[in-house]
């Protein structure tokens, strides 16, 4: 697996190789050894999450405030998704920047959002199947979102129709988690 570093702290992009013949395909999407001499830690992985969207469905802004934080190594295992990685830490010089990047099953590709980032996406077509690996389970408590239509944030989301959740099309901006004082504290 090659693993290659974005611009934003904490955001990589892993790309596996794709083993396909007459009966179908074999991918291998997560080492924990290609994490660790690629980004220099380890990942304990302690919550695993599949979701199915259709097209135009967009889910995030979300990030948690738990103590450990939450890094999620994402991978979409049926259609596309244009999933996005989003700074939420304020003393970053990176704060309020977002990277967009396509992730399909084909591809074989997968993207880690480290601590004190958020993460939403867009379906790009019906029955995209997205599998999340998490270091922190959920935690009602300590969940949180911004509206991925901030016009701060200014993410330029590849579809112009979408369907999101009540609680995601009613978040708050990021100026206002930001005045309220819930944003990750990772420097």
């Amino acid at each position: 697996m090659e693993i290659e570093k974005l611009e934003i702290e904490g955001v990589w992009l892993g790309h596996s190789p794709i083993h396909s013949d007459e009966r179908g395909y074999f991918r291998e999407w997560f080492r924990s050894s290609d994490i660790e001499s690629s980004m220099g830690r380890k990942l304990q992985i302690l919550q695993s999450n599949i979701s199915m969207s259709n097209r135009g469905v967009l889910r995030g802004i979300h990030y948690s405030l738990a103590p450990q934080g939450q890094a999620k190594w994402i991978t979409c295992i049926a259609g596309s998704i244009w999933d996005v990685a989003v700074d939420l830490r304020a003393t970053s010089p990176t704060f309020g920047k977002w990277i967009g990047v396509t992730l399909t099953a084909e591809r074989g590709n997968a993207l880690f959002i480290s601590e004190g980032l958020g993460h939403g996406f867009i379906s790009l077509e019906d029955n995209s199947v997205v599998s999340y690996l998490m270091t922190s389970p959920y935690s009602p408590s300590e969940e949180f979102e911004i509206n991925p239509l901030d016009q701060e944030l200014g993410i330029d989301w590849p579809l112009s129709e979408r369907l999101m959740s009540q609680k995601d099309e009613s978040a708050p901006t990021l100026r206002s988690r930001l005045a309220e004082g819930n944003l990750p504290k990772v420097t």
